[in-house]
């Protein structure tokens, strides 16, 4: 599966995955305010046995699929993260 990342401006280490390049209009309008200012990173071609530095490949992809967008969250974020919210985001 083909997707596209952008890294947060505003918050270090966040990265926002899409499934379509430059499409934001399936995350929700206050999740993406708060992103604050997204720069293209890479085109990436997704699969279960690709290796990511901190996700799961299959949870992205999930998401991917099932939302058109995946966040991923700061090591320090995501364990003070309610599970509600994460699935949210996830």
């Amino acid at each position: 599966m083909q997707c596209f990342i952008y890294k947060s401006l505003k918050k270090d280490e966040l990265y926002l995955y899409l499934d379509k390049k430059d499409d934001f209009s399936a995350v929700p309008e206050a999740l993406f305010k708060s992103l604050g200012h997204l720069t293209f990173v890479m085109e990436l071609q997704l699969s279960p046995d690709r290796k990511l530095a901190r996700e799961n490949p299959e949870k992205v992809i999930a998401s991917l699929q099932s939302k058109g967008f995946f966040v991923q969250l700061p090591p320090t974020l995501i364990s003070a993260l309610p599970p509600s919210l994460d699935k949210q985001l996830h």
